[in-house]
């Protein structure tokens, strides 16, 4: 017989609804957050439209999971206002960003805002899906998988297009941590401590 524990690694994970998740107990939601405060993470911006506008969302949980073939995932709030979109949406554009992008960053994490109202800093692909151009990075990807996840799912996507800026050496990444917006740089490389 399986205990709670195994049965909740198991899957699907109950929800912030289910009695379930109430009875594996574990750490509160403000210490599981306080935890992962000093995690730093680099920032990206997924974009969609499942046919009823674009919508954009500001992300740190997107990580690539393979190589062959071209994997990434993020994690995808089921209280972020572009979640029934992205849920819809059959491709994403996942923005990889650097510095010099904070500006989008900070306006497709904000709440109760129109993210394209401004029309001079986004386009629409060839093959239709929105995304803005003066990302550092930018992925476009099929979304192959989704899985409940507590109160998020995780997104699985297929990357089926890139482009990175030519001028790499010029962007420094774009890092959040300890709740604020954070920009890597040459200063900040760690040197090796002699004799460690």
């Amino acid at each position: 017989m399986r205990t709670q524990e195994q049965a909740a690694l198991a899957g699907p994970w109950p929800t912030d609804g289910d009695q379930g998740a109430k009875h594996l107990g574990g750490l509160h939601p403000d210490e599981f957050k306080l935890a992962f405060r000093n995690h730093a993470a680099g920032v990206a911006v997924i974009t969609a439209d499942a046919g009823d506008g674009p919508v954009g969302l500001t992300a740190t949980s997107v990580f690539s999971v393979s190589a062959e073939p071209p994997l990434l995932v993020f994690s995808l709030s089921d209280h972020a206002s572009s979640a029934p979109t992205i849920r819809r949406a059959d491709t994403v554009v996942v923005h990889l960003l650097g510095a010099e992008q904070l500006n989008i960053a900070k306006l497709c994490a904000t709440s109760g805002v129109n993210r394209f109202a401004d029309t001079e800093i986004w386009a629409r692909l060839a093959t239709g899906e929105p995304y803005f151009p003066s990302a550092h990075a930018w992925i476009r990807g099929r979304i192959i998988n989704r899985m409940a996840a507590g109160s998020s799912t995780i997104i699985a996507v297929h990357a089926l297009e890139a482009t990175v800026a030519t001028d790499q050496g010029g962007s420094d990444p774009l890092v959040y941590h300890n709740r604020t917006w954070h920009s890597l740089d040459e200063h900040s490389s760690l040197r090796s401590v002699p004799g460690a």
